[in-house]
């Protein structure tokens, strides 16, 4: 496999830091299958891309899995599912066209200080889409009012790795109240669930990054720390 290393810049995630990319560099037919195995050693896709972080003197990015095998809601998520029982879900393979408005209210409300402020329509298709893997959405409906929008890559490699991977979620600002965030991860695990996959990818935990901390409230979960998975299993309230 060839891969690239992208100059350093600014971190998106911890002030004063310096981020750098291990980038693949193949161009390869069967790119889909690749990032299937790629995953599993602690890569990432956004866009056309397929990376990891790969930073000189930092290694607090590490990549988050659920087993949906032996995953268990903890009590606060359980009340979670059962203060949004009457939203319903339904997934689909379609970009349509009222998710954009919903992003840019998303970003504009509730991310105004985050690198993808201020939103537009170019760099939502640009880390999004992708022509050799197709999201999927995993769409919340309060009744016929679409509230949250989770963007789901759909991995198949083997019986093995097969997985979901929750590229971005974004909502209502109306519905912050809902914990419309950690509700779609569930969503996702009962998804996963129900298609037979074995994963759920959450991206990346950074260890000293806020924003970042509730990858560690879904227990047991596994962190690829030194090129191996590790499994943590201490249960949260």
């Amino acid at each position: 496999m060839k891969f690239g290393i992208t100059q350093s810049f600014s971190c998106s995630y911890l002030p004063n830091e310096e981020e750098r990319l291990l980038v693949y560099a193949e161009e390869d037919a069967s790119l889909s299958s690749r990032y299937s195995q790629l995953i599993q050693a602690g890569f990432r896709r956004s866009g056309e891309q397929i990376y990891r972080p790969h930073c000189v003197s930092c290694n607090k990015c590490q990549s988050v899995r659920l087993s949906v095998d032996v995953f268990t809601p903890s009590r606060s998520q359980k009340r979670i599912l059962k203060s949004n029982a009457a939203l319903s879900v339904k997934f689909s393979t379609s970009l349509k066209p009222e998710y954009y408005p919903l992003y840019e209210r998303y970003i504009n409300e509730r991310h105004s200080d985050g690198s993808m402020y201020p939103p537009s329509y170019e760099q939502f298709d640009n880390f999004l889409n992708c022509t050799w893997m197709a999201p999927h959405f995993l769409e919340a409906y309060d009744k016929d009012k679409l509230v949250a929008v989770a963007v789901t890559d759909v991995l198949e490699d083997n019986a093995y790795s097969s997985a979901l991977s929750a590229l971005y979620t974004f909502f209502d600002p109306d519905y912050a109240a809902s914990s419309l965030g950690t509700w779609m991860i569930l969503m996702q695990i009962e998804q996963a669930r129900s298609l037979g996959h074995h994963y759920v990818y959450l991206g990346y935990y950074v260890e000293g990054c806020q924003k970042m901390s509730y990858k560690h409230k879904f227990h047991p979960f596994e962190q690829f720390i030194d090129n191996q998975w590790h499994l943590f299993t201490k249960k949260p309230a």
